[in-house]
């Protein structure tokens, strides 16, 4: 089995930050989004990852020969981004007929990896969502198996929301159900869409079963990220990846603080996490993300994303600032 994950977009919700970071390597919870997606599948079996990449492509390239050298990877670029369909159209002549997980590049979701990979059927993961108008949606039938999926219906048949999980057994349906979107030039939107590639599938008598996810952390916009970024602290406790001595600090978790900071006379959490090498000097941080070689000086930090080598100095609340920003309150 080969992971398939599309991180071609370029997260224009997360701007400033996206501007000089592709989304899928924003920090969160003392991790980058993608390393959650490939840590998952990697503990459930699966070594061959195909990265879709497009949008500072060569900044996901560069993370992940870095941080994952003992897997095999492929790298397609798409350089017109026609949807997820024209996406995973790109991998055909590496997946060959091998069944595939698809992972989209911003879906950081709670579930038995395990299980899914090892289902003998294909699988689609879903979750109840109050207004399903915005998502692919899942027709079950009483048997558990999919009836149909429908990408933002306007009057959706169920609230049963496609979370980005896709495991498909049978690649070669998949693809001959991509070259028929393509020959009739079926687009929702405006682009070529996977759903309505596997509603082709279901139509041509493909077997998927729908499973639950327990968490889906939502992390395409700045509040649903620091949101996302204190849940996920809370679950896994928080980070401090060194025996530290921050002078006159104090530190209510859960926070992640990386390596290299130096942090004296602040107030640090919760729901805090820090990147490498940032300094914090005389300054009160909650529910917020810091990058790293960032410096802040005599400031008060609530709901804020900051990211790398940034410098921020004088007093504040709220902010959203991305990276090389200098910013002087005084």
């Amino acid at each position: 089995m080969k992971a398939i994950i599309p991180v071609a977009g370029a997260g224009t919700k997360l701007r400033p930050h996206t501007y000089t970071q592709p989304k899928a390597l924003i920090p969160i919870a003392g991790k980058t989004i993608l390393s959650f997606i490939v840590d998952q599948l990697r503990e459930a079996g699966i070594h061959e990852f195909i990265f879709i990449v497009g949008y500072l492509g060569e900044k996901i390239q560069d993370y992940v020969k870095q941080t994952y050298p003992d897997l095999t990877t492929h790298f397609v670029f798409q350089n017109e981004r026609q949807g997820t369909g024209h996406a995973i159209e790109l991998t055909k002549s590496i997946v060959g007929n091998d069944e595939v997980f698809v992972v989209l590049g911003d879906t950081i979701c709670e579930y038995d990896v395990k299980e899914v990979v090892e289902s003998p059927y294909s699988m689609l993961g879903v979750k109840k969502v109050d207004d399903p108008r915005n998502f692919g949606v899942a027709t079950i039938g009483e048997d558990g198996f999919i009836e149909q999926v429908v990408e933002k219906p306007a009057i959706p048949k169920s609230n049963m929301a496609l979370v980005g999980l896709y495991k498909i057994k049978e690649t070669q349906y998949l693809f001959e159900c991509l070259h028929h979107l393509f020959m009739q030039d079926i687009k929702t939107q405006g682009e070529y869409n996977l759903t309505d590639a596997l509603d082709c599938m279901i139509q041509r008598g493909a077997k998927f079963q729908s499973f639950k996810v327990k968490n889906w952390f939502d992390c395409g916009k700045k509040e649903s990220l620091l949101e996302s970024n204190a849940t996920l602290l809370k679950k896994f406790g928080g980070n401090i990846q060194y025996i530290h001595d921050f002078k006159d600090t104090i530190i209510i978790p859960p926070v992640s603080i990386a390596p290299g900071c130096d942090i004296s006379h602040s107030i640090i959490g919760p729901h805090v996490a820090i990147g490498a090498n940032t300094t914090v000097k005389h300054s009160i941080i909650r529910d917020s993300i810091i990058g790293s070689y960032t410096s802040l000086f005599e400031v008060v930090l609530d709901n804020s994303l900051i990211g790398s080598d940034a410098s921020v100095k004088g007093l504040s609340r709220s902010l959203n600032i991305g990276d090389n920003t200098e910013i002087d309150f005084g």
